[in-house]
């Protein structure tokens, strides 16, 4: 069997691939000590799946973390990784967006599920899942809650400022004025929307679109970038912030 570890700064995700199909997956927080996270997985992996370690041909790294991942045969960036896992789940997939805990990137991906060209925001929290978690924090509420609120709101205040930092302060001045905390959060979709779309338009956005990482599972952002870019998101049932531990096993399986 061949696996693939994801050490993002958030979360650490693996992926066991029998060369056809994904056969086990596991996601823990990676916390203080990315090494120790990406073995918690590894052991994860392969309590899950019944296996032992003799039974596992090649493991490749990927992620922000993958420089600690000695258990790694391989480590190959997080941009091809995901590229190749899109490419898995739908081959003619041309674009990936990927909205990560500290970064956001939009990806080209080639017919052969190679990494084409790509633009990435890594200089600030605006544009990331952290945003969300400072979003959140200030609405006292828990990030399940923050992406399960926005789909059903009609309305949304708007939020004028995406660094992270004067947004918080935004939003508690929006909740003295007594918004509804629901229009707050679709408004903070709307705005983080727009960003990504800024930044997906920069690059240029060709069919088929895929929309992974963590953040992908906010269904009322997914929507409104979806609004923001006029396309529909290809469907798929794989957990989106599998998508480079996927690439990565995909490759172990090719070393």
């Amino acid at each position: 069997m061949f696996i693939g570890i994801d050490i993002g700064s958030r979360t650490a995700k693996g992926i066991v691939f029998d060369g056809k199909s994904i056969v086990g997956s596991s996601v823990c927080d990676t916390g203080i000590r990315p090494k120790d996270s990406g073995e918690k997985i590894l052991g994860q992996l392969l309590k899950t799946t019944g296996s032992k370690e003799s039974d596992i041909k090649k493991i490749v790294g990927t992620g922000y973390g993958r420089v600690s991942l000695t258990i790694a045969d391989k480590t190959i960036t997080e941009l091809s990784c995901h590229a190749k896992g899109a490419h898995f789940i739908c081959p003619s997939a041309r674009t990936v967006i990927d909205i990560g805990g500290q970064d956001s990137k939009v990806i080209h991906v080639n017919e052969t599920g190679g990494m084409k060209d790509f633009s990435m925001n890594d200089k600030c929290a605006a544009g990331t899942g952290r945003f969300f978690e400072i979003a959140a924090r200030a609405l006292e509420m828990d990030l399940d809650s923050f992406c399960n609120i926005g789909p059903a709101v009609a309305k949304s205040c708007q939020i004028n400022n995406m660094c992270a930092v004067f947004a918080e302060t935004e939003i508690i001045s929006l909740l003295a004025k007594e918004i509804p905390v629901e229009e707050i959060a679709s408004g903070i979709n709307q705005a983080f929307a727009k960003r990504i779309a800024g930044l997906a338009k920069r690059l240029g956005v060709s069919n088929d679109v895929l929309f992974v990482g963590g953040v992908a599972k906010n269904e009322a952002l997914k929507k409104a970038v979806s609004h923001a870019l006029d396309i529909e998101f290809y469907p798929f049932t794989t957990d989106p912030q599998l998508m480079g531990a996927l690439g990565a096993a995909i490759f172990a399986s090719q070393l």
